[in-house]
């Protein structure tokens, strides 16, 4: 709920320099109109078809620096009328009540053992005796990220992103909106001048690019064994120094965004996180697409990431940032989830 409040505190219907915003009384009609969206003082008895907001509960909800007092009535007046929308798409029942974007954090079983990294590393060698699965160039995964802004909400848009590479070294790119929390519902969106609400599935946008190769990570193939992998993610960050482990965790999320990996390169990758010794065991958790894994946390100055493998596999199944820290001038408080991403096969 503080999301949508604050997406309705920073609502802007009218312009500042529009003649609505002169000085001078209201007229009777639109006193009349007021006294309806505000509905009565506290000791009086509702009107008929008024709102069931008050004048104090209104004023909490629209609270922030306050202009001059006859600017803030017609204020008052316009902004209510978009809450009342707005607060009526997002608490209406069940059966309409669009996926609003932010999500909650991905929570640890209780009851669930922590599985160390070195084990599960040896899991994933296992798992890449048979090859089963090769390399892939390309990737298909949901995401989301906060849209960190000091006058916007900090909403928006949860996506899947489909990126398959062909033979000539073209490339294709789906993005559609969707939150895997809510299938079929709308998602509460974050354009460029204003929020709303797109259907589950909407086409951001489908691009096909023309033939391109390079053989610098990541767009050149990733090596199968950890030693190496660490070198091609160093370059792949830029850097000659070894990784620290946000670094390595960030460029994990740039490897897996480029490609998909096969057995062997899960097995590097694993390797190389535990070889890291910055991630500790915390145990089981359900991802945002219903998977169970063994969730690693690394714990920052104001930020926990959390990386999810698969527990047979060793298989990067998702990476998710939260704040520990509140931020209020961004809107964000301890425990937001700031980022996160889900990969799929």
């Amino acid at each position: 709920m503080a999301d949508e409040l604050e997406l309705l505190r920073r609502a802007n219907p009218v312009p500042p320099g529009d003649p609505r915003f002169g000085d001078g009384p209201l007229g009777h009609e639109a006193e009349r109109r007021l006294g309806r969206l505000v509905g009565p003082a506290a000791d009086e008895h509702p009107r008929p078809g008024g709102f069931l907001l008050d004048r104090s509960g209104l004023g909490r909800l629209l609270r922030g620096p306050r202009p001059r007092r006859t600017r803030l009535v017609w204020a008052i007046a316009t902004t209510a009328a978009v809450a009342v929308t707005s607060l009526a798409l997002l608490l209406a029942g069940p059966s309409t009540t669009p996926a609003v974007a932010a999500p909650r954090p991905l929570v640890v079983r209780a009851d669930s053992t922590p599985v160390p990294l070195d084990r599960l590393a040896e899991r994933a060698d296992e798992a890449a005796a048979d090859g089963s699965s090769g390399l892939r160039k390309g990737t298909h995964v949901q995401s989301w990220s906060m849209g960190m802004s000091e006058d916007k909400p900090p909403i928006t848009l949860p996506v899947e992103r489909i990126v398959r590479w062909n033979a000539d070294d073209s490339h294709t790119e789906l993005v559609v909106a969707t939150d895997p929390r809510h299938p079929g519902r709308p998602v509460l969106a974050e354009g460029d001048d204003d929020s709303g609400l797109v259907d589950d599935g909407h086409v951001i946008s489908e691009q096909t690019f023309p033939p391109s190769w390079s053989d610098a990570p990541p767009e050149s193939p990733p090596p199968h064994d950890a030693k190496r992998l660490r070198a091609y993610l160093q370059d792949a960050q830029h850097t000659d120094t070894p990784l620290t482990t946000p670094e390595l965790l960030d460029a994990t999320r740039l490897l897996l965004d480029t490609w998909t990996l096969g057995t062997r390169e899960d097995a590097a990758l694993a390797r190389l996180l535990a070889d890291d010794g910055g991630l500790r065991p915390v145990g089981q958790v359900t991802d945002r697409l219903g998977r169970s894994g063994q969730a690693y946390v690394y714990d920052a100055t104001g930020a926990r990431q959390m990386l999810i493998m698969d527990p047979v596999t060793g298989a990067v199944l998702g990476l998710e940032s939260t704040a520990t820290v509140a931020e209020p001038e961004y809107g964000l408080k301890a425990g937001d989830v700031m980022d996160y991403s889900a990969w799929m096969r």
